[in-house]
């Protein structure tokens, strides 16, 4: 197998199922290295866009090759290259025409003013243009928007949170290209806090902290993503609170994301806390049917296959948990109409979507289903899961049905506190408390443990 050949086959395939932003984003710089006992080797030019690519474009690849292959799967894998990526351009990789690619005289002067150490990061996908609105996300892409236009001057900080594949990367992106749009000498830094935490240490081996403090108190925004990754991380925490101080004295934008409330986040300081939530906090929640479609129509508009309209909204009923599940749906169905000569039907396509539609029927659990469960375990009555009764007999499995509620289901926290007749605190207190229950009442979490297998969960998935 040779490994230039069979790539840039691949990649003929790839380009008819993508856009050519898509493919520029994502596939121009990625390089055949070799073979490996069988095994094709893709240099990529660093971790993040590795994640992204296995995340997202994985079975794009697999499929191409295999068609590149005359039919045999090709075995495939990831190497970081170490070097620099703008070398790249003089090769021979295969490319979309060049008029496709080219770039306007002032947006190439405004792409060459920015500081490329701090903006190679940006997805150059993740647009305020290319995010879809709806109800579940309208207040915190306005709060967005009116950050990226003003900078250090309304919202500051801005904590985004919600569940994994909301949209909560693609947000905080755009804030970094609309503001460096505005002004193209804008110094914008986005970095992961895993990226972060590697930087770090780098940093206190080479014995270069200064360089490492001036890379990020120099900036004009700053964007922190997954910052509930600090947990643990007691010398990055504080070297994270000085930074914070110095640019929000400055009247620098900080703008950072979560999985959960700061208040939430077990192991960070409390004086990080109070910090991210001095300014506005705003949740993503999971999208409506209606905004589902609309992402996939607004997504397969930029693709060059056009699916049934009953499978866009096959789709959208039954993919539910997240948009990044959403579009990986949208994005198999489009490898598959390509790759096939037979048309895409909705039982092809349940078919094909089998291992999603099992996942998203798994995680599809009521709030009363787990009070009911609940109740039944701890001999109680259902009334009892929103009853203003305070004994421990009672509270206790009200406390532990409220942290199943947020555990198993997409619900936000003042949902599962209105189900239960609270208030928000009273949720998060319930969190943190059958936290250290579990962690310490071995009798009572094996309890625990018997209610979510009896709710059809394995206590293994679940991080208490």
């Amino acid at each position: 197998m040779d490994a230039t050949t069979i790539w840039t086959k691949a990649c003929s395939q790839i380009m008819q199922i993508l856009n050519k932003g898509q493919y520029e984003a994502w596939f121009a710089t990625l390089r055949p290295l070799g073979v490996d006992q069988d095994t094709l080797l893709l240099g990529v030019d660093n971790d993040f866009k590795q994640t992204w690519i296995e995340e997202n474009y994985r079975d794009v690849i697999a499929g191409a090759l295999q068609t590149a292959s005359g039919g045999d799967a090709v075995p495939f894998r990831f190497v970081v290259r170490v070097e620099d990526p703008a070398l790249d351009e003089s090769d021979d990789a295969p490319r979309f025409p060049a008029s496709s690619r080219s770039v306007s005289g002032a947006h190439a002067k405004r792409r060459s003013r920015v500081p490329p150490a701090l903006a190679a990061n940006l997805n150059p996908h993740f647009t305020f243009e290319e995010y879809v609105i709806g109800p579940s996300n309208s207040f915190a892409h306005a709060a967005a928007t009116a950050v990226a236009q003003a900078p250090g001057r309304t919202y500051n900080p801005l904590f985004i949170y919600g569940q994994t594949g909301l949209g909560k990367t693609h947000l905080i992106m755009a804030i970094g290209h609309r503001a460096i749009q505005n002004d193209p000498a804008m110094r914008v830094a986005y970095i992961t806090s895993e990226a972060l935490l590697n930087e770090y240490i780098d940093a206190i081996q080479k014995n270069a902290i200064t360089e490492f403090r001036n890379r990020y108190r120099k900036v004009d925004i700053l964007l922190v993503d997954d910052i509930q990754f600090l947990v643990g991380k007691q010398r990055l925490q504080e070297e994270f609170f000085h930074c914070f101080n110095d640019l929000h004295m400055k009247g620098k934008q900080i703008v950072m994301t979560s999985d959960r409330p700061a208040r939430e986040i077990d192991g960070l300081e409390q004086r990080l806390v109070s910090r991210f939530e001095s300014g506005l906090v705003t949740e993503l929640e999971c999208p409506d049917f209606e905004t589902r479609l609309a992402i996939l129509r607004y997504k397969q508009s930029s693709s060059k296959v056009t699916l049934p309209d009953a499978c866009l909204t096959f789709i959208a009923q039954h993919v539910t948990s997240n948009v990044r599940t959403l579009e990986g749906a949208l994005l198999r169905a489009i490898t598959f109409t390509t790759l096939n000569s037979q048309p895409l039907t909705v039982d092809a396509l349940r078919n094909l979507l089998k291992d999603v539609l099992t996942q998203e029927t798994k995680e599809d659990i009521s709030f009363d289903e787990i009070q009911r469960v609940v109740a039944e375990h701890f001999d109680l009555r259902l009334t009892d899961m929103s009853s203003k009764r305070r004994p421990r007999s009672v509270a206790m499995p009200r406390q532990i049905a409220m942290v199943l509620c947020r555990k198993l289901t997409r619900s936000s926290l003042p949902e599962i506190a209105k189900a239960f007749g609270k208030t928000h605190a009273t949720v998060v207190h319930a969190c943190k408390l059958i936290k250290i229950i579990i962690e310490t009442d071995a009798d009572l979490a094996d309890q625990i443990y018997v209610v979510v297998r009896k709710l059809g969960r394995d206590p293994k998935d679940i991080d208490f």
